[in-house]
């Protein structure tokens, strides 16, 4: 079998081109990647170490598709992944859809040119967010938790959010150019008969992530602490409660894995993949955590409430566990500690991929 991931020099690329291969030698993978990203040429440089055929292109520029051969699968894992992307001033909105939305159809006619089946990573984000902005919690301890005796709400579940939450706009522009993107890859799948999967990502977090602050936040938090760099918690009262969980992409390869071999299995095409309640954390539980790890280390905050920043957000994956048997094997501990790991070992991260 022959796979196609693009963006495969970010960090999720790479993370599951590399577990694909621990988990198959008779993988032929193919990758392809523009190279923006600081610290993509790092991974770019242990591809070949993977038997990885590398292509420097764009997945916004059709050409650069002519030079790829057919492949039986491709992995989009090529996106620009800020919630803040087109607001921020460092991005257009224009260059976000570019990126996330008018590269989708690029990669869309591939499959369709090659008859080749179309896994899509998207994104938490696609849920509305006045919907997630309510979403009723209450302080415990050190973090937000559901308030169990609130009014409820359609697609919020004791484990979380599942794929039944609202996904009507307001999602930012990040969020609706991911939902388009699905959308886009059913239609296709279903003109064109190709297989399609759609696997809505909480949090990914490992070692080697391109942390910043509104994307890896984990590996961000982290380096950071370790490095004594200004953290802040913003919003939300300023106490650093807000609560996300996170999970491997190790783990996210591993149903990736089951989902390319069984492209017929008659199971829902969305499913919401993310740790869970075990997997989560406050931003004020991570201080904790790295206070105990590195030495402690002040954070500052602010009242500051930000557009598309959310109190609270678990996934409810009971679904794919359900369908797939899918749930993550890195515990919260070793998942840290990882991160925590390369944070020693490199400490010049964060000058090297931001």
């Amino acid at each position: 079998m022959k796979i196609l991931i693009t963006g495969i020099c970010g960090f999720v690329g790479y993370s599951v081109a590399k577990q694909l291969r621990a988990l198959s030698g008779d993988l032929k993978i193919v990758g392809i990647d523009n190279l923006i990203r600081p610290g993509s040429e790092l991974n770019r440089a242990n591809l070949k170490a993977l038997d990885v055929d590398f292509y420097h292109g764009d997945i916004r520029n059709a050409s650069d598709f002519d030079v790829l051969p057919a492949v039986d699968w491709v992995i989009d894992a090529a996106a620009n992944p800020s919630v803040l992307a087109g607001v921020d001033g460092k991005t257009s909105g224009r260059q976000l859809m570019e990126h996330n939305l008018a590269g989708t159809i690029e990669i869309l006619e591939y499959c369709r040119k090659h008859s080749a089946g179309f896994l899509l990573l998207s994104t938490s984000r696609v849920y509305g967010v006045e919907p997630l902005a309510n979403i009723p919690v209450e302080p415990s301890g050190a973090r937000f938790e559901l308030n169990q005796a609130a009014n409820p709400m359609v697609g919020l579940t004791k484990a979380g959010i599942s794929e039944a939450f609202s996904t009507e706009p307001p999602l930012s522009l990040y969020g609706t150019s991911k939902r388009a993107a699905e959308l886009l890859a059913l239609e296709y799948g279903s003109a064109f008969d190709l297989p399609v999967w759609i696997n809505r990502c909480g949090v990914l977090a490992g070692p080697g992530q391109f942390g910043k602050a509104d994307q890896g936040i984990f590996s961000f938090w982290i380096h950071s602490h370790r490095a004594r760099r200004p953290l802040k918690y913003i919003g939300f009262g300023g106490n650093g409660y807000q609560v996300r969980d996170f999970f491997s992409p190790d783990d996210l390869a591993h149903l990736i894995f089951q989902q390319i071999q069984n492209p017929d299995k008659q199971v829902p095409k969305i499913l919401n993949l993310g740790g869970g309640r075990e997997l989560s954390m406050s931003l004020a539980e991570l201080t904790e955590w790295c206070d105990d790890r590195f030495g402690k280390h002040e954070v500052t905050h602010t009242e500051e409430i930000r557009p598309f920043d959310i109190p609270w957000v678990i996934m409810d994956s009971n679904k794919v566990l359900e369908y797939w048997g899918w749930h993550p094997s890195w515990s919260k501990e070793e998942l840290l500690e990882s991160i925590a790991q390369h944070a020693e070992a490199n400490p010049n991260w964060l000058e090297v991929v931001t």
